[in-house]
């Protein structure tokens, strides 16, 4: 157990911190000058660090601390700040942020997760690269539909040419990162050999889920956001509905789970018994996502490739 809990708020130049055994807040360089302070700072060897992601002025920080040993909870921004409105605190400072944070790591008692890696990192940034590439690639594709112009029809084709070359080049490269990592090319061997998973879900999977093959099956599916939460309150009950976890996740397992449902016997089974139990589609769709990102923590936990009898 962690004897102390650090609320820290980063910005580009600066990380606010506050200790909560006693109250003691310091100001900090963001810099590698800044980073080595805060350790010798810190007073416990043991202590949790809480911070919210801040773009690329977290990751430096992030990894230092990571290197140094130190238990990392990074918290979501709109989770903290409703903390802080339930809490009453409705001003808003470097300082006030960080003592908040604290606070509520420590009566929360968030749990500490292992930081995102250098190479997880990188791969973050292609895959989100790509995914730009793709939304222009659409936008273009839309467009041309209303050309009539020769020089703009011209033009818009040049840049449809040029987003794919660029898209290739981004996945290219992902692979050939991955591939460079023993662990990350298992995973990622496991991963497509899912019916309906492709390369480029298995890209997202293992980058904005890296945590697949060390959860529970209802964490996986809590993480990701397809757990059904209840609703209830006295003789009423609600309709459950999933809400929260990680978009990136559910977006990347819709279009698999379309796949599966139609060449996967037995979610096929299932999507239709749902259905004939009168599910409306998205519902049904839902579930076969979820038992999917539970099949991919399982394979993957347990280092085994999928066959039918695993599903």
């Amino acid at each position: 157990m962690t004897n102390d809990t650090i609320g820290v708020d980063i910005s580009k130049d600066h990380l606010d911190a506050h200790r909560m055994s006693d109250s003691a807040s310091r100001r900090f360089a963001n810099d590698s000058v800044g980073h080595r302070a805060f350790i010798g700072w810190l007073g416990q060897p043991d202590a949790r660090i809480v911070y919210e992601p801040t773009g690329p002025y977290h990751r430096a920080f992030e990894q230092r601390l990571a290197e140094a040993g130190l238990a990392l909870v990074k918290v979501n921004p709109r989770q903290a700040r409703r903390f802080a409105e339930a809490t009453g605190t409705l001003a808003k400072t470097d300082r006030l942020d960080a003592a908040m944070l604290a606070r509520m790591a420590a009566l929360l008692d968030l749990e500490a997760r292992p930081a995102r890696s250098p190479v997880l990192n990188d791969l973050k940034d292609m895959h989100m690269a790509r995914e730009a590439l793709v939304k222009n690639r659409t936008a273009a594709r839309n467009r041309a539909k209303n050309l009539t112009l020769a020089i703009l029809k011209r033009h818009n084709g040049e840049q449809l040419r040029r987003i794919e070359r660029q898209i290739a080049a981004i996945e290219k490269e992902i692979m050939a990162l991955i591939k460079t990592y023993p662990d990350l090319a298992r995973r990622f061997a496991i991963l497509v050999t899912i019916p309906g998973v492709s390369a480029i879900t298995a890209f997202a999977l293992l980058i904005d889920m890296p945590e697949l093959g060390t959860l529970q099956s209802g964490q996986a599916a809590s993480l990701a956001g397809l757990a059904p939460v209840a609703r209830q309150s006295g003789n009423w009950t609600g309709r459950a509905f999933i809400r929260g976890g990680r978009a990136n996740v559910r977006q990347a397992l819709y279009m698999p789970a379309l796949v599966a449902m139609r060449f996967n016997p037995d979610l096929k089974a299932k999507y239709n018994q749902l259905k004939a139990a009168g599910k409306a589609s998205k519902l049904a769709i839902t579930a076969i996502m979820r038992k999917l990102i539970v099949l991919a923590n399982a394979l993957l936990r347990d280092r085994r490739k999928w066959t039918a009898s695993l599903t």
